[in-house]
């Protein structure tokens, strides 16, 4: 009797083991998004330039081995014909912790290494409105302002990182922060609370 007794409970106990064993194997949501967020591959765009109040924005992101490239382009129609600029950054970047603030996204921190900019359009007026004027810029011609920043772009010595909220959908559409009008996302306390519209793979 007690052989069986003891028989019993090793089966339950081995069945428990292998419960949880199956369990503790499996990734949550969250843990599949952000190994997915950590291990970006490709080229990502957006759809259709999306309205920067009276602007509009073009946004293309490149991803390789922890690795991220942006080239943004401003222009003043949503054909993008009438540019005024074209902002350049990349660096590292590495996802953080889940998003308090939206779901099933997560705070993320990406690194600005260096920081060019490259100016569009030749009207002065507008050049001044964009707070252009005083960054020695060429038009056509990138420039390096990671050490004196420009305009709303502050120095890589005061400003290495933005941070960001990022996520994916089913879609593969990619996410990111919206951005303040200041362009001041340098710490934590400045991460964004809503969401840009989705930028798409690149076949």
């Amino acid at each position: 009797m007690k052989t069986k007794v003891l028989s019993s409970i090793l089966v339950i106990c081995v069945i428990i083991s292998v419960q949880f064993s199956c369990t503790d194997d499996k990734p949550s949501e969250t843990e599949k998004l952000k190994n997915e967020l950590e291990n970006l591959s490709g080229t990502y765009r957006d759809l259709t330039p999306y309205a920067y109040g009276e602007a509009y924005g073009q946004r293309v992101f490149s991803f390789d081995s922890g690795k991220w490239t942006l080239n943004f382009t401003l222009a003043l129609d949503p054909e993008m014909k009438f540019q005024v600029f074209q902002f350049r950054t990349f660096g590292s970047y590495k996802i953080t912790t889940p998003s308090t603030v939206i779901l099933q996204a997560y705070n993320a921190e990406f690194e600005e290494q260096q920081k060019f900019l490259t100016l569009k359009t030749d009207n002065v007026e507008l050049v001044k409105t964009f707070g252009l004027n005083d960054c020695d810029l060429v038009l056509n011609e990138e420039k390096d302002i990671s050490i004196s920043g420009c305009s709303l772009w502050k120095p890589v010595s005061e400003c290495p990182v933005d941070y960001d909220l990022v996520t994916l959908d089913e879609k593969g559409l990619l996410y990111f922060g919206e951005r303040p009008s200041d362009n001041d996302m340098c710490s934590s306390s400045k991460r964004p609370t809503k969401l840009t519209p989705g930028v798409a793979p690149v076949n």
